[in-house]
Order: structure tokens, then C-alpha cells, then sequence
């Protein structure tokens, strides 16, 4: 049998190896038919996957906006992403599911978001 080969990032890691993701903070600005500017923020990439049990480091930078507090939903990870800066948050999950990465500024509709990425984890 061939051993496991596991990817972050498109590259090739050993299993030992914490899992790193990157993701970047965007925003998307446009005007409706009568002129009005609207803007929305996200996080790039919206869905990541990470196994269960295992450390995983997620490197968020910030591109668009001052600065994205933020918090993964059910747990008591929480950070601040700032424009310019790259913020590293360790994590481990225990549980299988899908948990939220929400930023508490654009949290909804009315703040220019929902500004949340999912973290699925199996």
C-alpha cells in the first residue's frame, strides 16, 4: 500500500507536519442601477477542510478593510486581521463539522458582509 500523500496549498507535505492554509481578507464594491455604491467583504478562500485531531495554522492577511476582528464560531479561537498585516492562528479540532469563521465587523447583510468562512472538519 502507498503511503498517504497530503497536500496544503498544492504542495506536498509529510503527515507530520502541521496543515498551513492561507487565506486573504477581499472586498467586492459595485453600484446598483440607480448609483447607490455598495461593497461586500469576504474571506478568500470561503471553505477550507481540515482533518480532525490535527494542528492546522491558518495565515490570514489583510487586503481589503482596516482591520476584521474575528472569532471560530463554538470554539474559543479569536483574533484581529489587520490591512497590510498577516495574523497566524494554531488550531486543533476535536470534533468532526462545520464551523464558522466570522468576522464580528461585516457579520451580516446591513455590515457589508455575512464576512464568514467555513471550516469543515472530517
Amino acid at each position: 500500500m502507498q503511503p498517504l500523500t497530503i497536500y496544503t496549498n498544492g504542495e506536498a507535505v509529510s503527515a507530520d507536519e502541521p496543515y498551513t492554509f492561507h487565506m486573504v481578507t477581499a472586498e467586492f464594491a459595485g453600484k446598483t442601477e440607480a448609483g447607490k455604491e455598495m461593497e461586500s467583504y469576504r474571506w478568500h478562500p470561503g471553505t477550507i477542510m481540515v482533518p480532525k485531531g490535527k494542528e492546522v495554522i491558518i495565515q490570514m492577511y489583510g487586503v481589503n478593510g482596516l482591520e476584521h476582528p474575528f472569532y471560530i464560531e463554538g470554539t474559543d479561537y479569536q483574533g484581529v486581521v489587520q490591512k497590510g498585516k498577516e495574523t497566524e492562528l494554531k488550531v486543533k479540532f476535536d470534533k468532526k463539522g462545520t464551523y464558522r469563521l466570522i468576522c464580528s465587523v461585516h457579520s451580516n447583510i446591513q455590515q457589508n458582509g455575512p464576512m464568514i468562512a467555513y471550516i469543515t472538519v472530517d
